[in-house]
């Protein structure tokens, strides 16, 4: 991988597989694979006393599994995990909770929200799962051809994770857990997942920000199956207004993604620039009346494979769906189960 321009990349080293480097007092960081186009995600071990607070836990492989013992063998060195905290559910983050805390014995915790989607899906077979997600996309207006191939994802979630753990910590906006003799408070982030749970440390001015901050890309805003009529770009956007309001500029920002790096309000004034072009976008698009997706293949102009376009059509959506919401669109939903359709306003 080429070496990253930024500021924190030029002070810290990516970590060694099975291994992690001190990025803050307290916080090491930790990188483990994934079987996507983004091939890495970040895990965080917080010192915490005699023992660890885990922060997020990567994809149920393998290859996770054999990189986690290296570390219970290394950095870890025997001392217990006392916590494994998830940021939200998404499988990279979630997948091996229930792996670790059957492992350590550790307290789960996450929001509820967080929780209870991690349940909720990890339990769904085909037979539910799979018709309202034909539906979905064919209310996008995917070809038949295609919808087959992103209805493979329905049930994909159930082999992504361990099973989720039943007992939870529940995490809620403004608590302030204490991790290493610190308070960490909790800021809670939508619109990437419904109550992302991101760490501001203010003594050690450390913020993991999980997915709700990247810096070289954006996290990914998406409507999906199960809430079709959502509006989760509204949520992203007040989630930005309310993280410059109330994180200090000058944090390390630890995202999931990428590097640490610094600079949050630009980052965040950057993130919110960028959507308000694809709504710009969007509206242009829908100059007469197209689907959804029309208007992706307008926004994603590259080839995507199956798993891409799932992202693809589902962030085309949220700002479709934002732009209804503000009463900029008109989307038109025919009685017989075929395709919606959106025209500027």
């Amino acid at each position: 991988m080429p070496a990253d321009p930024s500021p924190a990349a030029a002070r810290v080293a990516l970590p060694p597989e099975g291994g992690a480097v001190a990025v803050a007092p307290g916080v090491h960081w930790v990188r483990m694979p994934l079987p996507f186009a983004l091939d890495h995600i970040n895990l965080w071990l917080l010192e915490d006393g005699d023992g660890w607070t885990i922060a997020d836990t990567g994809y149920n492989s393998e290859a996770t599994r054999a990189l986690w013992l290296r570390l219970f063998d290394g950095v870890l060195a025997g001392r217990p995990v006392h916590r494994v905290l998830c940021t939200h559910f998404h499988p990279d983050h979630m997948g091996l909770a229930g792996w670790l805390v059957g492992r350590t014995g550790a307290t789960f915790a996450t929001s509820l929200t967080e929780w209870l989607y991690g349940r909720a899906l990890s339990l769904d077979t085909s037979e539910l799962a799979v018709p309202p997600t034909l539906s979905f996309y064919r209310r996008a207006g995917a070809p038949e051809a295609v919808m087959e191939r992103l209805a493979v994802w329905a049930t994909a979630y159930r082999a992504s994770v361990s099973p989720i753990p039943a007992v939870l910590h529940r995490l809620r906006d403004g608590d302030r857990p204490m991790i290493g003799g610190v308070p960490w408070r909790v800021v809670v982030g939508r619109g990437h997942a419904p109550e992302q749970v991101c760490l501001h440390a203010a003594d050690r001015r450390v913020l993991i920000a999980g997915d709700q901050v990247l810096e070289r890309i954006s996290p990914n805003v998406s409507v999906w199956p199960n809430e079709p009529d959502a509006d989760p770009l509204g949520d992203f956007l007040d989630s930005i207004a309310a993280l410059t309001a109330t994180i200090p500029d000058d944090v390390l920002i630890l995202p999931s993604h990428g590097v640490p790096f610094t600079g949050l309000h630009a980052r965040l004034a950057a993130l919110a620039a960028h959507h308000a072009e694809r709504l710009n976008t969007c509206r242009a698009a829908c100059d007469r009346p197209h689907t959804a997706w029309e208007v992706t293949r307008a926004l994603f102009t590259r080839d995507l494979d199956p798993h891409q376009m799932r992202f693809a059509v589902g962030e085309t959506l949220a700002h479709l769906n934002h732009l209804v919401h503000r009463g900029a669109l008109h989307r038109h939903r025919p009685d017989d189960g075929g395709a919606d359709r959106y025209v500027a306003r």
